[in-house]
């Protein structure tokens, strides 16, 4: 069967993680992605490793579906190398600090001079303006973006997620452009740059407390459950586990009382008869006082300490297994260790096992991206430099003489 992305070809000059996660996903929808790495390699084969002298899984997770090949951009005979790549490619991808691939000759005039058809995709920390040269890391990104000011508790010190949302959320926006761009490409037969950065991404998936800014201009924000301290505040607040949408949520704790014993609850007007009786207080759904959601709102830390009562008495699977019964929205706190061994998520294929020639296997993330007409197969990620004779021999034309004295020389 086909892929979606059979076909396309892409110059993948990114590393770390943003990039990374961007292209790997293109390769799981079946480009043909090719990975330009300097001699030394992306600086995350060898960061974090669990085993000496081989890839590390935070290389290995970012980069399925690839081919490797080596170039030193810096050489002249590299940069002619470079030129017939862009040629034959139909998106380039990269994330190198601002002005970095300009520096090397390769502005988006020249890119676009050498492939009218290229699809110049560019990531980076930040757009244009003061802080466009900050160096730009994953929780700087959530600093800046809106996320670690309003995550935490109230009386606590901002607190980034351990979603990277800065790094492979950024690389989502990144996908999307590229497939807009590629799409306008069939219609216009020309290619575009496509910018995306990582402050502007986070500020993207924040857009919910953007909108309670502009709420607390009209009014205290009812739905926290520091609601009356919001009455006077001019910037919305950390809320700890509030849900910050129309139906309160949080999460209570369940037995044993480790620290993932957590089941994550949402009220709903029409779950709170069915709640109450769970609870043991079957009376609160006729009380006036507790009845209606305007008049449990007020109430919402209250709330969550009665079911909590309850919810501590029971293991987190059982809690679950009751609310569900009555149709209550809820989910598990699942830790790592249960995600990585939870059996829906293996055969959904999300966690999956994949070969690799030195470590002998790991375990990824598959793709949440499902193709009824494009399956995805989560082949391992390249050895540094294995594909350097398949694409500069097979592909551009080299002769096998030539790539012994580019390597000798340091070319690749």
């Amino acid at each position: 069967m086909t892929k979606a992305l059979e076909g396309v070809r892409v110059l993948d000059m990114t590393h770390v993680q943003s990039g990374p996660s961007a292209t790997q996903l293109l390769g799981w929808l079946g480009a043909d992605v090719v990975k330009l790495e300097a001699p030394s390699g992306d600086i995350t084969r060898k960061q974090l490793r669990d085993l000496p002298d081989v890839d590390s899984l935070y290389f290995t997770m970012l980069n399925c579906n690839k081919r490797s090949i080596t170039l030193n951009t810096k050489t002249e005979r590299g940069k002619e190398i470079l030129t017939e790549l862009i040629r034959r490619s139909d998106v380039m991808v990269e994330n190198f600090g601002p002005g970095a691939v300009d520096r090397m000759g390769f502005t988006w005039d020249r890119i676009r001079e050498i492939n009218p058809r290229i699809v110049y995709a560019s990531i980076k920390g930040f757009g244009d303006g003061p802080y466009t040269n900050f160096k730009a890391y994953e929780v700087v990104a959530q600093a800046m973006g809106g996320s670690m000011s309003t995550t935490g508790f109230e009386e606590g010190p901002p607190l980034a997620t351990g979603a990277q949302i800065g790094d492979s959320g950024t690389g989502v926006h990144a996908v999307a452009g590229i497939l807009a761009a590629l799409f306008q490409r069939e219609s216009t037969g020309r290619g575009q740059r496509v910018n995306v950065a990582m402050q502007h991404a986070v500020l993207n998936l924040c857009r919910v407390k953007l909108r309670d800014q502009q709420r607390l201009t009209h009014g205290p924000l009812a739905e926290y459950p520091n609601a009356q301290d919001t009455a006077e505040a001019d910037e919305v607040p950390r809320s700890g586990n509030a849900s910050g949408g129309g139906q309160p949520g949080w999460a209570v704790k369940c037995a044993p009382g480790g620290p993932n014993d957590y089941v994550y609850v949402i009220v709903q007007p029409v779950g709170w008869r069915p709640m109450s009786e769970l609870i043991g207080r079957p009376e609160l759904a006729e009380d006036p006082e507790w009845s209606t959601p305007e008049a449990r709102l007020p109430k919402l830390s209250k709330m969550f300490q009665l079911i909590e009562e309850w919810s501590s008495t029971l293991p987190k699977w059982e809690v679950l297994e009751r609310l569900n019964a009555h149709n209550i929205p809820c989910g598990p706190i699942l830790s790592t260790r249960e995600i990585i061994e939870d059996a829906s998520l293996v055969a959904n294929e999300m966690v999956v096992e994949v070969a690799h020639p030195q470590r002998g296997s790991f375990t990824t993330v598959g793709s949440p991206l499902k193709l009824s007409d494009s399956p995805v197969d989560v082949v391992t990620s390249p050895l540094l430099g294995e594909h350097n004779e398949e694409v500069y021999v097979g592909e551009l034309g080299l002769g096998d003489e030539e790539l012994r004295l580019l390597k000798t020389s340091g070319v690749i």
